[in-house]
């Protein structure tokens, strides 16, 4: 028998934190957009560390980070609900106590030097895999870095680094081996900014912040060789642990997004009069909002089933492609209607529509574009890596 239902313990924190999302955040919508209609930060200086302390207080604190390091590791699924939770609203918030899943790859020294610090929020980290002619095929990267004595000298350039003008190190992944190339030829580095790389912010139709991207430029920079993450030569297979994680997140981020929109939209067509009735009285409309919750509805099984696999120890590699594509155009298809439903209004920066207008359609490109998640399941179809009626793994 099949038991779509959640657990106790996952409606519980799927509740508090709605709440806590509610109560704390909607209210600082307006002072966000007007901060960025003045060109202004979306949040003040210290506003977003306040808001996690408040968090911490009631428990989300490391959502998926082990409970060895301060974490609550509550697991792929849980963090699918919260991740839809959070991105209800535009307010660029996260829950505190986290870091990049590839980081828990570091050594004792690595972990004080820069895992600890990022989990307490004290450092901030960024990963740079991809390059100005190696978008999404990662495997045609083409900085270099090569060793001298106890160093590697490192040349190169990485671009749409999200946090990279921010970041305090990155996660830097150069060929250490081009003969080998991805097939053990590839390295990551934990490159601290005083070590000499610069960084130039990439102007884009998102909102500005933190996470911005940004270029990254290497030349001649010298790491130690101590500075090594994980192991020589497997740096490929951590990039990939890295993107595979995103690809259930980010539509989990999506489905949050769509649903406080079509809440907009539902609430708006109530109350817009046109002709003398209300605009949710027209069918026009009416097929636009059932369009858009059947399409949310698919989207969550997919990316809840992808979580579920992540969490049981299965190759959801396929089940987080299919996710990440329905999650990208759903988002998308959405976004648009509600803008229609909206007519005008929708189309102003009063209100935040035309902002997740601007921020949803990145979900089409970045950790794998449509056409990327498109390959990637065709192959496994072709290949036999997946195969049609089968559920599970």
């Amino acid at each position: 028998m099949l038991d779509f239902s959640l657990s106790d313990e996952q409606r519980m924190i799927r509740d508090a934190v709605r709440a806590f999302i509610q109560k704390e955040i909607y209210p600082l919508e307006m002072q966000v957009l007007r901060n960025e209609r003045e060109g202004r930060p979306a949040l003040e200086p210290g506003q977003l560390r306040e808001l996690q302390n408040k968090a911490k207080e009631q428990g989300f604190w490391g959502v998926t980070t082990p409970e060895e390091f301060g974490g609550a590791d509550l697991g792929a699924v849980t963090n699918s609900l919260i991740t839809m939770e959070v991105n209800r609203s535009f307010v660029p918030f996260s829950f505190g106590g986290w870091a990049d899943n590839i980081l828990f790859a570091a050594n004792a020294q690595q972990r004080d030097e820069y895992l600890i610090p990022v989990i307490n929020g004290e450092r901030i980290s960024s990963f740079a895999i991809t390059e100005p002619g190696a978008g999404s095929d990662a495997t045609q990267i083409r900085t270099r870095a090569v060793r001298d004595g106890d160093d590697w000298i490192i040349n190169g350039e990485k671009t749409f680094i999200t946090s990279g003008h921010e970041a305090d190190f990155v996660m830097l992944f150069a060929v250490t081996d081009p003969e080998k190339g991805v097939n053990g030829g590839v390295t990551c580095f934990l490159v601290d900014r005083a070590m000499g790389y610069t960084s130039h912010l990439i102007q884009t139709m998102g909102a500005p912040g933190p996470a911005w991207p940004a270029s990254l430029v290497f030349e001649d920079v010298r790491v130690p060789h101590a500075n090594i993450l994980g192991e020589e030569g497997k740096g490929f297979e951590l990039a990939m642990s890295w993107i595979g994680d995103g690809r259930y997140v980010i539509p989990s981020g999506a489905i949050g997004a769509s649903e406080r929109l079509l809440e907009m939209a539902i609430e708006h067509s109530k109350n817009r009069i046109s002709m003398g009735n209300p605009i949710s009285e027209y069918q026009a409309i009416q097929w636009q909002i059932a369009d858009s919750h059947v399409e949310i509805e698919q989207l969550k099984w997919l990316t809840l089933f992808a979580a579920w696999q992540v969490e049981n120890g299965q190759d959801a590699r396929h089940s987080a492609a299919i996710a990440k594509l329905s999650g990208a155009v759903t988002a998308n298809k959405v976004v648009d209607r509600v803008l229609q439903i909206h007519g005008g209004m929708g189309y102003t920066k009063e209100l935040p529509i035309e902002r997740w207008y601007r921020e949803l359609r990145l979900a089409r490109i970045y950790e794998g574009t449509d056409e990327i998640q498109r390959r990637t399941i065709a192959r496994n179809l072709l290949k036999g890596h997946a195969k049609l009626g089968e559920i599970g793994g």
